[in-house]
C-alpha cells in the first residue's frame, strides 16, 4: 500500500527560501534556508548503495530506457533525482539536471529519475508518459507508484539527488534548489574518481531556463505553497467556510489578506482538490510574488474546461503566463501544473482571480516563484 508523504519535509527553494513546513488544515509556518549548505553532504562514502539501487527493480514501469539494476549500473557514476511533474520547485532544477546529462552522460554518468507522485492522477502511467515527452525528460525515469524506491533511500523531498560513485557507494545528497555548481563538482569528482580525464575543473553548464524553469525570484516571494483540498487546505476565508465532500455555494469576501484564498460559485472540496459543480466558479487569491502557478486538470480525461484569469480585476496583459493569454484566456486539458501569471514590473500584493467558464475543473494547489 502507498505510504502518505511526509509533506512537512517538502519541497525546498535556495537562498532565503520559503518551505512549507506544516501543511495541514489549521496550521502553517514557514522556515527560511540557505542555499544548499543546509541540505547537501557531499564528501567520503558513507556506505554502499547496493541495497537503494536493488530497489528499483521494484518499480512500476520505465521510460526512455529498460529495468536499470545496481549491479548493471556498477562502474557508472549515478545521480538518482527523486520528482513528480507537478513539483514547481524540482521543474526549476531540470534545466541543470537535463543538461548534467547531456554533457557527461557519454562520459560514465548515468542519471535516473524516479519519479514519486504526490496527487492521485500522477500515479497514472499516461499522465507521467506526456509529462516526460513534454518536460523533455530524457533521461532513464523509473516510475516509483508504490513509493519502494523514496523509502529504500529514506528520502523526504521533492527535488533530491543522490550521488553514487563508480564503486557503488552513496558520496552524498542535495536536497532542493540551488547549489547547483556544488552539485555539477561532486559529479567531476566522481567521474575523475572512476578513471575519466579532462573533466574535474570544467566550467558548469550554462543554462538558459525560459517559462516555469526559470528561477523564483526569490527577492519577491513572500507567498507558500497552498493545498486546496480539505487535507491540507488552510488559509480559506470564504464565508461560513468549508463544507466537505457535497456541493456548496461559496462567495469570496470583500477584502482578502495576503496569502488568503476563497471560492465563488458552485464547489465541491474534496480532499485533494476543489472541484466546480457548475460554470463560473470562480477562485481568488491574494498573492505576493512574480509568478502563480496553479495545479488543476480536467475532472473526467478528455474534457476540456475554459478558464480566464485576472489581476486585480484586469485582464493581466503582459503579466500573464505560459498558459494564459494577456487577455487571460486559457484552457485546462489535462491534469498538471499551469503557469497563469509572470509580472515583469514590480512585484506587491494583488488580487488574483480565475473563473472557470465551464464546469469540471478540478483545482489542487497554488505555488508561487
Amino acid at each position: 500500500m502507498t505510504e502518505p508523504v511526509d509533506h512537512e519535509r517538502r519541497r525546498f527553494l535556495g537562498a532565503a527560501a520559503i518551505v512549507l513546513a506544516a501543511a495541514r488544515l489549521g496550521s502553517f509556518s514557514i522556515v527560511r534556508r540557505g542555499v544548499g549548505s543546509m541540505h547537501s553532504r557531499i564528501g567520503n562514502p558513507v556506505g554502499s548503495a547496493d541495497e537503494a539501487l536493488v530497489s528499483l527493480g521494484r518499480a512500476t514501469a520505465w521510460f526512455n530506457s529498460g529495468p536499470l539494476t545496481a549491479a548493471g549500473l556498477r562502474g557508472r557514476v549515478v545521480v538518482v533525482d527523486f520528482w513528480t511533474y507537478t513539483c514547481i520547485n524540482w521543474m526549476r532544477s531540470l534545466p541543470y539536471v537535463r543538461a548534467w546529462n547531456e554533457r557527461y552522460g557519454r562520459h560514465g554518468l548515468t542519471v535516473i529519475g524516479v519519479h514519486t507522485p504526490e496527487f492521485g492522477f500522477e500515479h497514472d502511467l499516461d499522465n507521467v508518459r506526456r509529462a516526460v515527452t513534454d518536460l523533455r525528460v530524457g533521461y532513464p525515469v523509473a516510475v516509483d507508484n508504490d513509493m519502494a524506491i523514496w523509502r529504500a533511500f529514506d528520502n523526504n523531498y521533492w527535488p533530491a539527488l543522490y550521488f553514487i560513485d563508480a564503486e557503488g557507494r552513496l558520496r552524498g545528497h542535495a536536497y532542493g534548489e540551488g547549489d547547483y555548481d556544488a552539485s555539477e563538482r561532486t559529479i567531476q569528482r566522481l567521474l575523475s574518481e572512476s578513471g575519466i580525464s579532462g573533466i574535474a575543473g570544467d566550467d558548469p553548464v550554462n543554462v538558459d531556463a525560459r517559462g516555469a524553469e526559470a528561477a523564483a525570484d526569490l527577492n519577491g516571494l513572500e507567498s507558500p505553497e497552498t493545498y486546496l483540498g480539505y487535507e491540507r487546505g488552510d488559509r480559506f476565508a470564504s464565508p461560513g467556510g468549508a463544507v466537505l465532500d457535497r456541493q456548496h455555494g461559496y462567495a469570496v469576501p470583500a477584502t482578502l489578506r495576503r496569502n488568503q484564498w476563497a471560492l465563488a460559485g458552485e464547489w465541491t472540496i474534496r480532499r485533494e482538490a476543489a472541484e466546480t459543480s457548475r460554470a463560473h466558479g470562480r477562485v481568488a487569491y491574494r498573492f505576493h510574488a512574480r509568478d502563480l502557478h496553479l495545479v488543476m486538470g480536467p475532472s473526467a480525461p478528455g474534457r476540456a474546461v475554459s478558464f480566464r484569469v485576472s489581476l486585480e480585476g484586469q485582464p493581466p496583459g503582459a503579466a500573464h503566463g505560459t498558459d494564459s493569454d494577456s487577455d487571460g484566456s486559457g484552457t485546462v486539458t489535462e491534469p498538471r501544473m499551469y503557469q497563469l501569471i509572470r509580472q515583469p514590473g514590480r512585484i506587491a500584493d494583488r488580487q488574483f482571480e480565475i473563473e472557470f467558464l465551464d464546469a469540471g475543473a478540478m483545482i489542487f494547489a497554488f505555488t508561487f516563484g
